[in-house]
């Protein structure tokens, strides 16, 4: 550093600044030296912490998953069991198995349902399963079967036990122990246990409903703090992929946005769609960062359909393309669309080329987001840790499509892919166990948004 012969600032006051600035930066985005974790033949957990040179081994048991019994559950009827629809639908959710919408699989024990007549009818012998009524034994469904004693009036009460989700974590407190902290059990998006002060959170463990036995899929040593995948190349950024975005933004002109998508933008499940939705998130960090701006957001949203729904709609229709996407004549759409998920590449070349050309054609420019992971068995994997590479055709081809073509990719799926290297299993931010994420889960859309426009 050159010396300031003629500054007036002493020695003292410089030292003192690098202090402050060394107590006040941000901590380390990646852990120097995560755990090591493993499984001892007794189920108990393995830890391995370095302090200093040496590597301190922590044997810790993990409790096993947290059984809750319900006696008697009233219901004033069952509706019909309908084994051809969704197993969360196919009967009444039983009430501690629910989550956003639907229930939690594979929390219940199936063996362990009574259902019998609610009083004060006459005392009778238990209802019967598959002549009086039947169950989802994944989903936690009961519904009645035609013919048995069970009808449309009949109040009926139901015993079970279920294991809820749980996150534990592997704790070392302040006085440097290692400990393990169970979280508290819930049908949908647990958890983890709060620190206390002066506490540092090593790793997490997934116990993800009525499990056997832990495997090493359950494990989530913490090795990052935040995201920190690949760094979007300086021409993907949105002064290059969105100049007339990016000038509207600097200049004050009035920026006009579009969210269009299904479910995950509509976000009306959420308990705030109006702070929460990825959208409401995003344009308040955009307001942020360019406070000359002014910025209309519109949002076009339809559950449980994807784009070629919206293709396939009439005129007059409340979802029609052309009326509620091209008409509203926004500077810029931000797609979300993880119901068009079963494309392949081929089709999202066909699809989204059709898009872009119409947008092009009413002078918008377009961010496409990744989607969120969902659950494991819709993906095809079976397991929420070790997933960096998104194993969906749908995203390879959005991938692929964006650098082919002027168009700007907020890659959201890059960035759920991660999430297990912070000690989060990724369902965990799902309100509904399956594709409804929650506020935190809301945020990393808007995170990835937001890198183009650093």
């Amino acid at each position: 550093m050159r010396p300031y012969p003629n500054s007036s600032v002493t020695p003292f006051v410089f030292l003192t600044v690098a202090a402050v600035l060394f107590l006040t930066r941000p901590a380390p985005a990646v852990s120097p030296h995560p755990p090591v974790l493993s499984l001892n033949a007794d189920g108990s957990l393995q830890v391995e912490t370095r302090q200093g040179r040496r590597t301190l081994p922590t044997r810790l048991p993990v409790p096993p998953a947290t059984f809750l019994y319900v006696d008697q559950e009233r219901y004033d009827s069952l509706p019909v069991f309908n084994p051809n629809t969704a197993g969360w639908i196919k009967g009444t959710q039983l009430k501690g198995l629910r989550a956003q919408e639907t229930t939690t699989p594979f929390l219940l024990d199936p063996e362990s349902v009574v259902v019998a007549k609610a009083p004060p009818e006459a005392a009778e012998p238990a209802f019967i399963r598959g002549s009086d009524y039947d169950l989802d034994p994944v989903w936690g469904t009961v519904g009645r079967l035609p013919g048995g004693r069970i009808n449309e009036t009949t109040a009926v009460m139901i015993g079970y036990r279920y294991a809820p989700l749980r996150i534990d974590s592997v704790i070392q407190t302040r006085s440097g122990t290692i400990e393990l902290r169970s979280g508290e059990p819930k049908s949908a998006a647990p958890q983890p246990p709060p620190l206390k002060r002066g506490e540092q959170r090593l790793a997490n463990v997934w116990i993800p409903g009525r499990l056997q036995r832990l495997e090493p899929k359950h494990l989530f040593p913490i090795t990052e703090t935040r995201y920190q995948g690949p760094t979007l190349p300086r021409h993907r950024t949105a002064k290059h992929t969105l100049p007339n975005t990016f000038r509207k933004l600097r200049t004050g002109k009035t920026l006009r946005v579009l969210a269009w998508g299904d479910s995950v933008t509509d976000g009306s499940y959420l308990p705030d769609p109006s702070t929460e939705r990825w959208q409401a998130q995003f344009i308040h960090r955009l307001q942020a960062a360019f406070p000359r701006a002014r910025i209309e957001l519109l949002t076009e949203a339809w559950g449980g359909r994807n784009t070629g729904s919206y293709l396939a709609e009439p005129p007059g229709s409340p979802h029609n393309y052309q009326e509620r996407v091209l008409a509203a004549k926004p500077d810029l759409i931000v797609s979300e669309f993880v119901n068009d998920a079963g494309l392949n590449p081929a089709q999202v070349q066909d699809r989204y080329g059709r898009l872009w050309r119409d947008f092009q054609a009413i002078g918008a420019e377009w961010i496409i987001l990744t989607p969120h992971y969902v659950r494991p068995d819709w993906m095809g994997i079976d397991r929420e840790n070790d997933i960096d590479d998104d194993p969906r055709p749908y995203v390879a081809g959005l991938r692929q499509f964006a650098e082919q073509n002027p168009v700007a990719l907020a890659d959201a799926a890059r960035r759920y892919g991660r999430l297990w290297r912070q000690g989060i299993p990724y369902t965990s931010l799902m309100l509904n166990s399956i594709n409804h994420p929650n506020a935190q889960g809301m945020a990393i859309f808007a995170d990835a948004l937001m890198e183009l426009f650093p």
